[in-house]
């Protein structure tokens, strides 16, 4: 697992990718702090290690990136962690577009061609 704060390859997240899942990269997003942990085998685990260095479950939601597709495509939102109802999130995606876009917005940021 790592948490990525500034910039990470994005053949760093293919290699991770490969060695993994094979085509996807499982990772939590830190909306507040713009971060986001990357390559565990449950979002969970990188829920658990953000939470550990500081962050709140509240800001925190599982997507899943394709480091092969187009930006366009890459993202998918889906994940247990995503499940909160008491921010009237009753999916395993991420229901308010404003917080997609957010992930959408720090994913490009964090990760460089």
């Amino acid at each position: 697992m790592k948490v990525v704060q500034n910039e990470i390859a994005k053949n760093e997240l293919v290699k991770m990718a490969q060695a993994r899942f094979g085509t996807l990269v499982k990772a939590v997003v830190d909306i507040k702090k713009e971060i986001m942990a990357v390559d565990a085998e449950m979002h969970a685990d990188e829920e658990q290690l953000l939470i550990e260095d500081g962050s709140s479950s509240m800001d925190l939601w599982g997507i899943n990136i394709f480091p092969e597709l187009s930006r366009d495509d890459w993202i998918e939102f889906d994940s247990m962690i995503n499940l909160k109802p008491h921010l009237n999130n009753r999916s395993r995606g991420v229901d308010d577009p404003i917080i997609r876009e957010k992930i959408i917005e720090i994913v490009n940021r964090l990760v460089k061609a």
